[in-house]
């Protein structure tokens, strides 16, 4: 699903960014603009699902933009941000999804997308976000998740690096400790086990023999995005990578 943001206010705009990010966390790509007439150029060839589009804007106004929108894609869903509540009208007669007067908040949007005019195929919530970019972190429906050994949050770290690829205890071994630990390998992953069966995502860390893996499915992680081109995580990389550990590298 593609979301369209267009504001002439690059606060405006940010504000409204941030709250379509914390009510769709798994959305495919976020497209921002402050300038309509620059909009219209690049999108011309993306099929967008959801507009929010103010009103106020120079050469062209939110309503004209909308109208455009609709001769690319009659189903595109419309949803109005403004300051002003005198644009109903005008926002009804070229069936509008949605009309929110400002200030923006999550709520605001949440009611909206809980109403299109049409239908749209939402992403499905992935409850275990992963930062790679800068430090690694682990939240789980936003709030931060708490290994119990700094070591268990570093072989999670290691998994996610293999992207779903099954890892055995002589691999750690050599580059997480470098030595043979197959003991202490057995204390991290019922670590790990229990860190996530706490918070009902057991699933997300399969364990088999002297191996396991990550179900990458079941995780949103900015570094995968990254390689599938969506937009949010481009812009989030700034050059670091995991940049506790020595061993993570990733290859932008």
């Amino acid at each position: 699903m593609n979301i369209l943001l267009v504001d002439d206010e690059e606060l405006q705009l940010i504000r409204l960014e941030n709250a379509v990010k914390k009510v769709l966390p798994d959305v495919s790509a976020i497209l921002r603009y402050t300038n309509p007439v620059l909009c219209l150029d690049k999108i011309e060839n993306t099929k967008i699902d959801i507009a929010f589009l103010d009103i106020e804007m120079p050469k062209i106004n939110g309503i004209q933009l909308a109208k455009r929108l609709k001769q690319l894609n009659p189903c595109v869903n419309i949803i109005f941000v403004t300051a002003y509540d005198n644009y109903a009208l005008d926002a009804y007669r070229i069936h509008a999804s949605g009309y929110i007067t400002k200030p923006v908040n999550e709520q605001k949007i949440k009611d909206e997308i809980e109403g299109l005019r049409y239908n749209v195929e939402m992403p499905k919530t992935k409850r275990l976000q992963v930062k790679c970019f800068g430090n690694f972190e682990v939240f789980v429906d936003g709030e931060p998740l708490k290994f119990g050994r700094s070591k268990s949050k570093e072989l999670f770290a290691y998994l996610i690096d293999r992207e779903g690829a099954a890892v055995n205890v002589n691999e750690l071994n050599a580059i997480l400790w470098e030595e043979d630990k197959k003991s202490y390998f057995r204390n991290l992953v019922a670590d790990i086990q229990k860190t996530l069966k706490d918070v009902n995502a057991s699933d997300v860390f399969i364990k088999r023999r002297n191996e396991c893996y990550v179900d990458v499915d079941k995780v949103y992680c900015d570094a995968y995005e990254y390689k599938h081109d969506n937009p949010d995580a481009i812009r989030a990389y700034r050059g670091e990578y995991m940049a506790q550990y020595d061993w993570a590298i990733f290859e932008a």
